[in-house]
């Protein structure tokens, strides 16, 4: 196994100031005596010597008097900037307060002020106007072997849109939930954001705006550029893994599709969002007793999240014997012009014709319900609550347990809250969420919402994939993991209404994952590395934990 997963001891000795300006080497007052004498640190910090647990404690305290979430927000980035283990100690051991702010939902809100944010660099700014020059760019981030890229061009950040520069904040966000949920190594990961302008009206207008002021640029002109960045990526960091997002629909798929087979990457909107969909869903099936091919899936939305979903589920069907047109059958969607049917081919793209079905045209979601007759109903249109009351009971007339995903991102984009499916449905519903969603009190049962965040999936698949130096991502990888996560929701969790995990098993829960991930590795034959005699084992010793080292 690749020794940068997770290596420690690898990062250059440094003295005095130059050691606490380093946000992996500094440990603030936690330095003991003999280090501030080694490392001519005396003098340089106040004489208390503290634990990291005596520090997190002291900055849980600060972290909670912000008023706000958008200043947790900044208080936690300013502390990753300072010392990040001390950052990953803190999401560690309070990861279900911590994770809504580094991420979801706050992080949207985070992304639309970035500029008035922005305290300092972190990850790289490549704009179209370093074409020729991205290896360049590549060899002046400071860590060398990086092994993990989250890369956004910032047109379609969550629900919100166009944000182009300011989408940094997604990357950012991605990897510290590698590092905290998955034990990838930070010294090894790297946000970046290509710029190459925005169709944004008021970013364009914004006198304040950190980006290219100028117009997205598309074409030919935009593939040379990513072409560049990739077989950049390549020549600089080996290896390395690449995970496209937030990119428009348009070319999200042309790149997974350019890119899968060619390089070492993957798509968390289609592919991630899709199996922490699929797996919530399987969780559900296993509540209600049903089974997958007796399902009708009706999905709010047809772009990345949602066609994504449907090419999973399907893939699932096939890979246990149903015919892939039955297969297929399953899975219907309502776009913004309405049912998506055969009598619609000639206006629709080529990954909604596979589900374009015969059947009548209907133009709103309650119709289409009717028509359709759905077990599952999954929003992923981000346009915010179009569950109603109706949609809610109609799904309740033809289903004992109605399946009601709400997926979309930020909050305020999801279709429907926790209580209005629950107490709309008559407490049938099998509810989850994009966004957190609070618990819900039901004729004196307590049902407590699952929240289908990628997190589930993304870190455990990027943790496998780089601990067996796969050559490429595939859709069976992403199938073993949504099977994996839905295997390892309780009975008890199921009980309460979950159909995921507890947040506070996510790094057994991404173990896991890793594991079956790289047995899909070796079984393909995508790795030219010898399979270790325990796979668990040896990939959990690799897993960054947030403590400090001593120096000597």
């Amino acid at each position: 196994m690749h020794k940068p997963i997770a290596a420690t001891g690898e990062l250059p000795v440094r003295r005095g100031i130059s050691i606490l300006s380093n946000s992996l080497l500094n440990k603030g007052m936690a330095f003991s005596a003999h280090e501030r004498d080694s490392l001519g640190l005396r003098g340089l910090l106040p004489p208390r010597v503290l634990t990291i647990e005596q520090q997190t404690e002291r900055v849980l305290l600060n972290f909670r008097r912000k008023t706000t979430d958008l200043e947790k927000y900044i208080f936690l980035t300013m502390l990753q900037q300072r010392n990040e283990v001390l950052f990953y100690h803190l999401m560690g051991s309070h990861l279900e307060e911590m994770m809504p702010i580094i991420y979801t939902p706050t992080v949207g809100q985070a992304c639309l002020e970035y500029g008035s944010i922005w305290r300092g660099p972190r990850g790289l700014f490549i704009s179209i106007k370093d074409k020729g020059r991205i290896r360049e760019i590549l060899h002046h981030w400071p860590n060398t072997g990086v092994r993990m890229i989250v890369v956004t061009d910032g047109e379609r950040i969550l629900g919100l849109g166009d944000l182009g520069t300011y989408g940094i904040g997604i990357p950012i966000g991605k990897l510290a939930l590698y590092t905290a949920c998955a034990g990838l190594h930070p010294y090894y990961t790297l946000p970046i954001v290509l710029d190459v302008g925005t169709d944004n009206e008021k970013l364009l207008a914004d006198p304040f705006y950190i980006g290219l002021n100028q117009r997205r640029v598309r074409g030919v002109e935009y593939d040379e550029f990513v072409t560049e960045f990739m077989e950049s990526v390549a020549e600089v960091f080996p290896n390395c893994l690449v995970q496209f997002e937030d990119f428009g629909n348009h070319n999200a798929f042309r790149l997974l599709k350019s890119w899968r087979n060619k390089a070492c990457s993957f798509n968390d909107d289609i592919q991630g969002t899709a199996a922490v969909a699929l797996a919530g869903i399987f969780a559900a099936l296993r509540a209600s007793g049903a089974c997958p091919e007796d399902q009708k899936i009706l999905f709010m939305g047809a772009g990345e999240a949602g066609l994504g979903i449907g090419q999973l589920f399907v893939k699932h069907l096939t890979s246990i014997g149903i015919p892939l047109e039955q297969a297929r059958r399953t899975c219907w969607f309502v776009d913004s012009k309405g049912l998506i049917v055969s009598s619609r081919s000639a206006e629709l793209t080529e990954h909604k014709l596979e589900f374009a079905h015969e059947a009548e045209f209907c133009r709103d979601l309650p119709d289409a319900i009717r028509a359709v007759k759905p077990t599952a109903l999954i929003g992923v249109a981000g346009v915010g609550p179009v569950f109603t009351q109706e949609v809610i009971s109609l799904m309740a007339e033809n289903n004992k347990n109605p399946i009601i995903f709400a997926l979309s991102n930020p909050t305020s984009k999801a279709e429907c809250t926790s209580t209005q499916a629950i107490e709309w449905s008559g407490g049938r519903a099998i509810y989850a969420s994009g966004s957190p969603m609070p618990v819900v009190e039901f004729k004196g049962r307590r049902i407590v919402p699952g929240q289908g965040n990628n997190v589930y999936i993304f870190p455990g698949v990027g943790l496998g994939v780089l601990a067996t130096q796969s050559r490429i991502v595939t859709d069976t990888m992403f199938l073993a993991a949504a099977r994996t996560l839905a295997e390892m929701v309780t009975p008890e969790e199921l009980a309460e209404g979950r159909v995921y995990p507890h947040l506070n098993r996510i790094r057994e829960v991404s173990l896991r994952i890793a594991t079956e991930v790289a047995r899909v590795a070796y079984s393909e034959g995508l790795t030219d590395q010898p399979q270790p005699a325990n796979l668990e084992e040896e990939i959990a010793s690799r897993m960054f934990q947030a403590e400090y080292s001593e120096y000597h």
